[in-house]
């Protein structure tokens, strides 16, 4: 029998990622629920710190997602206030959700990353910054917000125009990648342990924010049809990539896999610190296909969190 805790979970808050982090929460505190726990649901506001310190939970399971609850600033808050708290600490929290420092924390260490640099989004209108295709991407948001492929067809123009839609008008700075054709594949990590490989099929266009959250926009297929060397690449280099970066709780890495090229052509893309909890949710997904429940998910990840 697991011993009745009282659980704080926090979701919702303000990010571009709000709707999907409420879903979260509540899939979250209902399992909680079933376990046994006392609850306290917590749509984060301003007074945050507030009501954790007035509900003085044993533990906060942190269901938010994108800023501020993915870069550090809850986690720091958290810290600052002695309370316990799921998935990554403040210094792992601050490099993950930046994906130029995650490079510079994972390359050296030989996982394969896509080389880029970050670009002002005024230069974009002077020209392009890497040879088309490529994509442009936030350097610190999450599930796809503000991604674009950049191709010789798209309608953005020759350079980018000021006035096309794209995250050149949301953001000061983007990271410009080359685009990397193949595959779209994830692997969620718990604790040390990779629990399998997903091929994310978008039924139009690329995995984004809508494929992702939207019923029925994109196939799942778990786990994926792939040659066990490469499924047995993304999960090392999931677990890796966890323990590098000091994850916590559970985390996922998302990969492209140019099959032409073999093992060669697996790239990481970048390491999600505050994976989805959702019903369309990669990891629960996962979980289910080694044998473990939503519910035995959330009371493990909670457990390494006490531990």
């Amino acid at each position: 029998m697991t011993q009745p805790l009282h659980v704080a979970v926090l979701m919702g808050g303000w990010s571009s990622e709000r709707a999907v982090s409420l879903v979260s929460g509540e899939g979250v505190a209902t399992a909680c629920e079933s376990l046994g726990h006392r609850v306290t649901r917590i749509d984060m506001g301003r007074d945050v710190a507030l009501r954790l310190a007035e509900a003085k939970p044993d533990i906060v399971f942190n269901a938010l997602h994108g800023t501020p609850g993915e870069d550090g600033t809850v986690q720091g808050m958290l810290d600052l206030m002695g309370l316990q708290y799921t998935h990554s600490g403040l210094a792992t929290s601050v490099i993950a959700i930046d994906k130029q420092l995650t490079k510079q924390a994972l390359v050296p260490h030989g996982i394969r990353m896509p080389a880029g640099r970050v670009v002002t989004s005024a230069s974009l209108f002077e020209g392009d910054p890497l040879p088309r295709p490529y994509v442009l991407k936030p350097v610190n948001e999450g599930s796809s917000v503000g991604v674009a492929i950049v191709t010789d067809t798209g309608n953005h123009g020759h350079p980018i125009g000021r006035d096309v839609e794209g995250p050149w008008r949301h953001f000061d700075t983007l990271l410009a990648e080359p685009f990397i054709k193949g595959r779209e594949l994830t692997t969620a990590v718990l604790g040390d342990r990779a629990l399998g490989v997903t091929e994310l099929v978008p039924k139009s266009g690329f995995y984004d924010f809508d494929a992702k959250y939207t019923d029925g926009m994109t196939t799942h297929v778990c786990p994926a049809q792939i040659p066990d060397a490469i499924a047995a690449a993304c999960m090392t280099m999931a677990v890796e990539a966890h323990r590098l970066l000091g994850c916590r709780g559970t985390s996922r890495s998302d990969f492209r896999w140019d099959e032409e090229a073999g093992e060669a052509g697996l790239f990481l893309l970048e390491v999600n610190t505050q994976p989805g909890m959702t019903p369309l949710s990669l990891v629960p997904e996962q979980a289910k296909l080694i044998g473990m429940s939503y519910e035995a998910l959330v009371q493990a990840i909670i457990d390494e969190a006490l531990a």
